[in-house]
């Protein structure tokens, strides 16, 4: 989609922040230790689930350094949309249309959030939903998609659990919900606010230090061991 205000958009040039953080993960190594690496765990608020129409209203990241969560270094934004007659969805997320009204708009807003994450690996529950409609507005604004690796919490949840409740776990009867909240209750985390973007990102910081520390524990150490976890349990806990 061409956007007239945005010159990126007419020739399909990124923006100057997309290259330089396509460039920093030029030569990612997953083999590094886990602690040596810089994570941002991010969460985001729509207007609905419809990957075609709707759109980002919020953004909630905190920093994650040598394993230890940041919280001198939080970031959240509202974000106006397009369309404000998405009013009664972002009800559900607690923010009035009054707030998005003040807000300002994603291309303001997205290039903070570029500096932000300048450097750091990307954690979220369900990550993909996220990256979906972040790397949406990056295309339309900005020109092109962000570089950063992910990390996908449920996932790492899932290969835990696979370990933990068996192999096979697949076929008990038993159900597991993989549900942010809930597996915060199930594994003790501290509890946060649900369905705003800061809380949920601060939710799903103390899950994955949670699912690192148990990972650790079964001998997986790198960035890499991370990835593998979500696909073949061959750890201890």
């Amino acid at each position: 989609m061409i956007d007239l205000l945005n010159p990126a958009s007419w020739f399909g040039n990124p923006n100057p922040k997309l290259v330089a953080n396509k460039k920093f993960f030029a030569d990612f190594d997953q083999g590094r230790p886990l602690a040596e690496f810089s994570f941002v765990v991010v969460d985001t608020e729509l207007t609905g689930l419809n990957k075609k129409k709707d759109e980002l209203i919020s953004i909630g990241a905190v920093k994650i350094s040598n394993l230890q969560i940041d919280l001198s270094s939080m970031f959240h934004q509202f974000i106006q949309p397009k369309e404000m007659a998405h009013t009664q969805a972002t009800l559900v997320h607690r923010i009035t249309p009054e707030q998005l009204a003040k807000a300002e708009p994603a291309e303001k807003i997205l290039p903070k959030f570029l500096d932000y994450i300048h450097g750091s690996l990307l954690v979220g529950h369900h990550l993909m939903l996220d990256m979906h409609f972040l790397n949406k507005v990056a295309r339309e604004i900005m020109g092109g998609s962000l570089s950063n690796p992910g990390v996908d919490t449920m996932r790492m949840a899932q290969g835990y659990n696979r370990v933990r409740l068996g192999h096979y776990h697949e076929h008990n009867p038993r159900e597991t919900s993989y549900n942010l909240d809930d597996l915060g209750k199930e594994y003790g985390l501290p509890v946060f606010k649900p369905h705003d973007a800061l809380e949920d990102a601060l939710q799903t910081a103390y899950l994955f230090l949670y699912l690192i520390k148990k990972f650790r524990k079964g001998g997986l150490v790198t960035l890499k061991d991370i990835f593998q976890a979500g696909r073949v349990g061959s750890f201890r806990y």
